[in-house]
């Protein structure tokens, strides 16, 4: 018996081994959210297809940039 035969004989029905991307069978990144099951890579690319969107956290909400949110005393 090889190795590649010992090694892979054994049932893989739970864990990282037991899941990979949908679309390109990578099992690193995976993102199982939702059911997705697709790699960080193939979601990236079909998001947009999927009804994602990306929201952005940047806003400042009508504060200045600068002055840490913190109103100036005269």
């Amino acid at each position: 018996m090889s190795h590649e035969s010992v090694w892979n004989s054994r049932p893989r029905n739970y864990g990282k081994g037991s899941r990979q991307c949908r679309v390109c069978k990578h099992k690193a990144g995976l993102i199982r959210k939702y059911d997705l099951d697709l790699c960080r890579q193939c979601f990236r690319e079909k998001a947009k297809d999927i009804g994602f969107h990306k929201v952005s956290n940047s806003k400042t909400y009508g504060k200045e940039l600068g002055d840490g949110g913190h109103e100036k005393k005269d």
